[in-house]
C-alpha cells in the first residue's frame, strides 16, 4: 500500500483521564507521525490535538480507531 498524507484531529473532554492514554497510544504509533500541535481550549472545556502523519490508510486506521475507542475522546482523519 501506498502512504499517504494526512490530518488527524483529536479532541479530549477529560484532559487528567483520558490525556496519558491518547499520548501513550500516539507514541505506540509514533513512526507515522510527522507532526503534533495541541491547544487547550479551557473556556470550551476541550483539548484538541492536531496530527500530520505519513502513513498507509490500514495505519491510520488503527490509530484512529484506538484512540477512538477512549472514552471523552473524539476523532477524525483527512488523507490526500
Amino acid at each position: 500500500m501506498d502512504k499517504r498524507l494526512g490530518i488527524i484531529g483529536i479532541t479530549i473532554q477529560d484532559r487528567f483521564k483520558s490525556a496519558p492514554k491518547v499520548n501513550q497510544t500516539l507514541s505506540n504509533h509514533g513512526e507515522i507521525i510527522v507532526g503534533r500541535m495541541g491547544l487547550p481550549f479551557r473556556d470550551k472545556g476541550v483539548n484538541v490535538i492536531g496530527i500530520f502523519v505519513e502513513a498507509t490508510t490500514d495505519q491510520v486506521g488503527a490509530l484512529t480507531g484506538q484512540l477512538g475507542m477512549l472514552e471523552g475522546v473524539k476523532v477524525k482523519s483527512l488523507l490526500v
